[in-house]
């Protein structure tokens, strides 16, 4: 299957969003607009996997260049993703002064 330049300029648009969120979900501060985008391949990966295991609907799906991108679960997998590597990097540490 092939995609055009505007329909992949799109997905990349959604993605990036939708990683955003994820990531403001979970706590995630570091990165820019690039790994927001990584994050919400990466989550719409990951939340369609679990949603499949658990089997449970396709909700919020976006259709560019039929191409389907599932908003919800791209959501809730880069949230679970961003969670998941600040549990195993260790994450930001706070030091409490009074």
């Amino acid at each position: 299957m092939t995609i055009t330049i505007t329909g992949l300029l799109i997905l990349l648009l959604i993605a990036g969003i939708c990683g955003a969120i994820g990531k403001a979900i979970a706590g995630g501060t570091g990165g820019g607009f690039i790994v927001s985008i990584a994050c919400g391949f990466i989550g719409a990966l990951f939340g369609t996997f679990l949603a499949h295991a658990m089997h449970l609907p396709e909700l919020m799906l976006v259709t560019v260049d039929r191409h389907p991108f599932p908003i919800l679960w791209s959501i809730i997998g880069a949230a679970v993703f961003v969670a998941i590597v600040h549990l195993l990097s260790g994450g930001p540490r706070r030091s409490w002064r009074y």
